[in-house]
């Protein structure tokens, strides 16, 4: 696996487990804890949400460009490092979201995403181009795809720990302070305290009878003991979660602290750029003038498919969290555990299928990286496949609906773990397929100075499916969730066969490059 590898990759990549740590907190907590502190609808937690995660991957066309521009990649990385890690401070702090200063206080949060998606900016793209001039070595060459796997496989090591941490320390918490984690409690929590005279009745009764099991008081209390008792739980409930901020800041404080001391061993372009002056006639560069436009074609076409692909990918964040909280029991599994599955599937998953690549290779049957995505793209509608069917059998209504149900009536209805199991194993397998190997394609195509430009492309694409990430919690909550599914579905399959058939065309323009 290790074989013929540079020696710089493990460094980056274990430089990029405090962010991956940190994304991964945030993809398990933020729609959720949006909604549980400030009480904002799913819809609108998920457009902060989209915006938010779009501005991770829109801001690192900022980053590859001032990269670029100064040829100084490692500064550039560093300075991300440090802003993302300041952002992570502003939402450790825990203040109590109260009417009074809603305003300021969600302005303020989303300040600090902000500043983490910028610093992401400025880190991540420029660290995947660092990693894709290991390999402009022809030495280092013919390991291109696996070294990109390899590297995918450290980082997603924080992403395995991360969501486990934000349930832990929001559940120690709550025992600290006599009361007991309930999902559904924080937003029955909201409604009460705002317009309690909208609520059914149904609503009414679930909100007693969790408020008893949650170890408040009894359905008898005044209104004033009920109200005070909400707030409290409020309060301590987001407290546990600002907590995982804390560990999201040394999670990044270790990637930095791995990144200067490892910096020396990794490429440095701006040196290199010194020493490789050349001069080219005209008609040498008329032809370069046309490869590189042939090689930029090549790369908008896949970055076209990845849109669609991270459009459906990201639904774990927001669509496939509220359906983890709503549809499955949350009392033994906290629905942010769940995005736990995707890095342990990663990493459980990329040396198999990396064994399969190279005894295909070995056969002389090599897939070539166009064909390997658009078999990802038809992984990923498998997945949602299965959970259109699942939901048409279960016969699910829409997930506004169902939280309105009586609670003996949902028990009832829940969904299995296995459910999850084994959506995220497609996804996973998915993403193998497209993701490690979309980042070696990018490095393959990119002329030797758009490096950085070009890897924030990638995530660029990435930024405009995470804008339409909205849409499927917008589905979700109309309509019969079998729908939203549908909808995944049929994208990703539609993708799948345009891929395919550019896939020989892609496969001439990566082999002159």
């Amino acid at each position: 696996m290790f074989k013929n590898q540079p020696k710089g990759l493990i460094p980056a990549a274990l430089s990029n487990m405090g962010e991956r740590f940190g994304y991964y907190i945030m993809n398990a907590v933020l729609v959720l804890f949006l909604c549980s502190k400030f009480g904002l609808e799913e819809e609108t937690s998920t457009l902060i949400y989209s915006f938010f995660y779009a501005g991770i991957y829109v801001l690192s066309l900022v980053g590859g460009f001032i990269a670029d521009k100064t040829q100084n990649y490692k500064r550039t990385i560093i300075q991300g490092l440090m802003i993302m890690t300041f952002g992570y401070v502003v939402l450790a702090v825990p203040i109590l979201s109260t009417p009074e200063n809603k305003t300021w206080l969600l302005t303020l949060t989303c300040a600090a995403l902000f500043l983490i998606a910028f610093g992401n900016g400025l880190f991540k793209g420029n660290l995947q181009a660092i990693v894709g001039q290991l390999y402009d070595n022809p030495k280092y060459a013919a390991q291109r795809d696996s070294g990109f796997q390899i590297f995918y496989v450290f980082i997603n090591i924080g992403g395995v720990v991360a969501p486990f941490i934000a349930p832990m320390l929001r559940s120690w918490w709550l025992e600290t302070n006599a009361m007991v984690y309930n999902a559904d409690f924080p937003a029955l929590c909201h409604q009460f305290l705002s317009v309690s005279d909208s609520m059914t009745q149904e609503t009414m009764n679930n909100f007693y009878a969790l408020m008893t099991q949650v170890g408040g008081p009894a359905a008898g209390a005044t209104r004033e003991a009920v109200s005070a008792f909400c707030t409290q739980y409020l309060e301590v409930f987001n407290t546990g979660v600002h907590y995982s901020f804390i560990a999201s800041v040394g999670a990044m404080l270790i990637s930095l602290c791995i990144f200067v001391a490892t910096k020396k061993g990794l490429p440095n372009p701006s040196a290199k750029a010194k020493t490789e002056t050349v001069s080219y006639s005209a008609a040498e560069k008329a032809a370069m003038a046309k490869e590189i436009k042939q090689r930029m074609y090549a790369l908008f076409a896949v970055l076209g498919i990845a849109i669609f692909f991270w459009f459906s990918f990201h639904q774990n964040g927001t669509s496939m969290s509220l359906f983890a909280r709503d549809f499955m029991d949350t009392s033994s599994i906290a629905p942010e555990i769940w995005q736990a599955m995707n890095p342990c599937f990663v990493i459980l998953l990329t040396p198999i299928v990396m064994a399969i690549f190279g005894s295909l290779s070995r056969k002389g049957k090599e897939i070539s990286t166009p064909r390997k995505i658009a078999i990802g793209m038809g992984l990923a509608g498998i997945a949602y496949l299965f959970m259109t069917i699942f939901s048409l059998v279960m016969d699910y209504p829409s997930g506004t609906e169902f939280k309105n149900l009586a609670l003996s009536v949902r028990e009832g209805m829940m969904a299995g773990p296995w459910v999850l199991i084994l959506y995220y194993f497609f996804m996973t397998v998915a993403e193998l397929f497209i993701s490690p190997l979309g980042l070696s394609f990018v490095s393959k195509v990119a002329p030797k100075h758009m490096q950085g430009l070009c890897q924030g492309l990638w995530l660029g694409a990435t930024a405009v499916g995470n804008l339409l990430l909205w849409i499927g919690p917008l589905i979700y909550n109309a309509t019969p969730i079998w729908v939203a599914w549908a909808v995944f579905m049929a994208v990703c399959l539609v993708s799948m066969g345009v891929m395919f058939g550019m896939v020989k065309w892609l496969e001439r323009v990566t082999s002159e490059s």
